[in-house]
């Protein structure tokens, strides 16, 4: 089996951070988004991995190939954002088994891989939503999908798909998305893999689905914040340190330098960072940020970023020095 991760996203809606790091390397709960998928998806088993790159990829890259030098990792380039469906499609070259497993690298999916991958069919995650207009949707007929609608104006489904594709032959697939990129089908303007995958149904592919309930989103401010809690819930780490209040759950690595404060709940820290004479919660702070005589909550900090002297709500991008006289 092969995992597809698209990466290419630009993150608008997490500026300033994506100006100077990929969404899907923000930190949440104690390490990139990206990290939290790969690990997944290689705990289940999964050694093959292509990653489609686009803005900031190298880094992607560099974050890859330093943190997971035991898998096979292929990349490709999406020169033109063109949809999902053409992201994907220009990861055919690297289509060497026949199973696939495709996963958006901006969501964190909490989901059982094995017996995912037990399914007798190709199979899509789905999720029960009151408003289906922002996704794509799967009308179901005796327990496989009749049909795929990309952002329908009529809720004519509530089962969303969220992300999360299991797909038993990969070349079906690669001829169905050719097909979509030689005609030129497009719905919104881009070529969806939701209407790849409706050719595939109509070629006589069998698609079931599963049900995803633990399923997070990364792509704004406020969901980032949101993911990051539920994964400290899961998993936090910190020591006691002397004249600190630790409120979990956090997540501080040991080489934080941290004195008189009071850190928590929900709250991860990045590495190196020294915060002096602080209360944060509900906040991710990057690595060898500076921070003292703040109160922050609700706050996003990028990486070697120096904050002092207040109480806000802040988000700020990476290399930002911010005074509050």
């Amino acid at each position: 089996m092969r995992a597809i991760i698209p990466v290419a996203g630009i993150g608008t809606r997490l500026r300033p951070h994506t100006h100077t790091i990929p969404k899907v390397l923000l930190n949440v709960g104690g390490k990139p988004i990206l990290g939290h998928i790969v690990d997944k998806v290689r705990g289940a088993g999964v050694k093959k991995f292509t990653f489609v790159l686009g803005h900031l990829g190298e880094l992607v890259k560099d974050y890859i190939s330093e943190k997971y030098p035991d898998i096979i990792a292929d990349y490709v380039e999406q020169e033109s954002a063109e949809g999902l469906g053409h992201a994907i499609y220009t990861a055919i070259p690297t289509f060497d088994e026949p199973e696939l497993l495709i996963i958006l690298g901006d969501t964190i999916i909490d989901v059982d891989l094995d017996e995912l991958f037990k399914q007798q069919h190709s199979s899509l995650g789905i999720k029960y939503v009151e408003d289906p207009r922002r996704f794509g949707v799967a009308i179901l007929k005796d327990g496989l999908i009749e049909k795929l609608i990309e952002k329908p104006s009529e809720p004519i489904s509530h089962l969303a798909i969220v992300g999360l594709y299991y797909i038993k032959h990969s070349a079906v697939l690669a001829q169905c998305l050719s097909n979509l990129v030689e005609k030129d089908i497009r719905t919104r303007g881009e070529l969806q893999l939701t209407d790849a995958l409706q050719l595939m149904i109509e070629s006589g592919e069998k698609i079931s689905t599963f049900p995803v309930e633990g399923w997070y989103d990364c792509g704004k401010p406020e969901t980032l914040l949101s993911t990051n809690s539920f994964l400290l819930s899961v998993s936090s780490f910190s020591n006691e340190r002397e004249s600190v209040i630790i409120i979990p759950p956090v997540y501080i690595p040991d080489n934080v330098k941290l004195s008189n404060c009071v850190v928590g709940p929900d709250t991860t820290i990045g590495e190196n960072a020294q915060i002096s004479d602080c209360i944060i919660r509900n906040s991710i702070i990057g690595d060898n940020s500076i921070i003292s005589n703040s109160l922050l909550q609700d706050s996003i900090i990028g990486s070697n970023s120096i904050i002092s002297g207040s109480f806000k709500q802040l988000n700020s991008g990476d290399s930002t020095e911010i005074k509050f006289n």
